[in-house]
């Protein structure tokens, strides 16, 4: 096989279609956690509810993407793709026009989800185009579409405050869903690649190896940390140190910026250095810095320390999924599916353990010890597992052997 360079091959519009999907549905998906201190204005919540509100959306994309992993599988990522930007205008438009108690907002933010399992299909229809070599950096320009965090985190709060009502951010959300279901619907093409649908025999057969839970471990603490602290940091600097709506948003856009625009990066130096490499040193520098977090030190400080924290998580996110198409590369939809619904299973506990300890112990202190501690345990489980993923599948450390995909380790 010619041996082409990144650019030359697979499919740019269905690459860009992908990050567009991606990016817009994950600006819906946590559009509560910076709206949640205005919210809190019309329905006050304690602690635990505050963080049950924000946590519910990514629950709701941990269940639906199990469904949209296998709706990948058997329907393709692009029809997939397009059911779920349809599903999202129901949120959007309850949200917007029909609110009026806490329990209504609940409904929303668990069906907020069904944006959150965009990753399901965005992810497979762009790797699916790219052959092994290329597969850190397609499947890293396609998952930075978690920059979509950024525009909620930085305009919800304030077309808030422009509208004067929180319900308007959710109808005006419907525009960029539009037109991006519009132009996924024109561009974005399945692989002729596309591997055929499994029996659901086969399925079960992903579950027993033991490499798909692994991984379901190391992504649960990449994605679910970036995706539980870009919902929850908006409440941690407001009641921490005592920012507006506003300004607490615009510090939690600062974090996120890192964890989204390194997410490709993440997956770019894997190709270069290796997965298990490049996921061990992101693991030890998340460790070090949600310890530095746990200080609570002054505020340029612990943006600094949430900065990198957050850089460590988002290029972990694209080292993963460097790792994972190379593994199950058959199996891409389910798994993609499944690893992703484990990571949003993470984001769904972190802010409830924050939210829980703070109650509990009136500090951020033990939360982001017990974050920093996760951290330093995916580096201890990389170090056991790395041997033996060598002597199987990852013999170069980099370049996967893709035939040996169905081998279970």
């Amino acid at each position: 096989m010619e041996n082409k360079s990144f650019w030359q091959s697979g499919h740019k519009p269905t690459l860009f279609s992908s990050f567009m999907y991606f990016d817009m549905s994950f600006m819906v998906w946590v559009l509560i956690g910076p709206l949640s201190v205005i919210i809190m204005q019309d329905y006050p919540m304690d602690p635990i509810q505050k963080a049950n509100l924000v946590a519910l959306p990514v629950l709701g994309g941990s269940i639906l993407r199990l469904v949209f992993g296998f709706l990948t599988d058997y329907i393709g990522p692009k029809r997939t793709g397009q059911l779920g930007l349809i599903l999202t205008t129901i949120p959007l438009v309850w949200g917007w026009q029909f609110v009026s108690s806490l329990d209504d907002l609940y409904i929303v933010a668990l069906l907020l989800g069904v944006a959150g399992a965009s990753f399901a299909a965005a992810l497979p229809l762009a790797s699916q185009w790219y052959p092994k070599q290329h597969q850190g950096l397609a499947m890293g320009i396609a998952g930075a579409g978690n920059s979509g965090t950024v525009f909620a985190t930085l305009f919800a709060n304030r077309l808030a405050g422009h509208y004067g009502s929180w319900e308007a951010v959710f109808g005006l959300a419907l525009i960029p869903i539009v037109a991006v279901l519009i132009g996924f619907s024109i561009f974005a093409k399945d692989s002729p690649n596309r591997p055929a649908p499994k029996k659901l025999s086969q399925y079960a057969n992903v579950l027993k190896q033991r490499d798909a839970w692994l991984f379901c471990i190391l992504y649960s603490v990449t994605f679910g940390g970036f995706v539980g602290m870009s919902n929850y940091l908006t409440i941690f600097f407001n009641s921490q140190y005592g920012l507006s709506a506003v300004r607490a948003a615009d510090f939690t856009t600062i974090c996120v910026i890192a964890g989204s625009f390194f997410r490709p990066i993440g997956g770019f130096l894997s190709d270069r250095i290796g997965g298990v490499r490049m996921l061990t040193f992101l693991y030890a520098g998340a460790f070090a810095m949600f310890a530095c977090v746990s200080t609570l030190p002054s505020l340029p400080m612990v943006i600094v320390y949430l900065f990198a924290g957050m850089m460590c998580l988002g290029a972990g996110n694209g080292s993963v999924f460097q790792l994972v198409p190379q593994r199950f590369g058959a199996e891409i939809g389910l798994v993609t599916g499944i690893v992703g619904a484990a990571g949003g299973l993470g984001g769904y506990a972190l802010p409830l353990l924050l939210g829980s300890l703070y109650k509990s112990s009136g500090s951020y202190t033990p939360g982001f010890l017990v974050i920093g501690g996760v951290a330093l345990a995916c580096v201890a489980l990389l170090l056991i597992v790395q041997g033996s993923w060598k002597r199987t599948w990852n013999a170069r450390g980099a370049a996967a052997k893709v035939e040996n995909v169905g081998q279970a380790t």
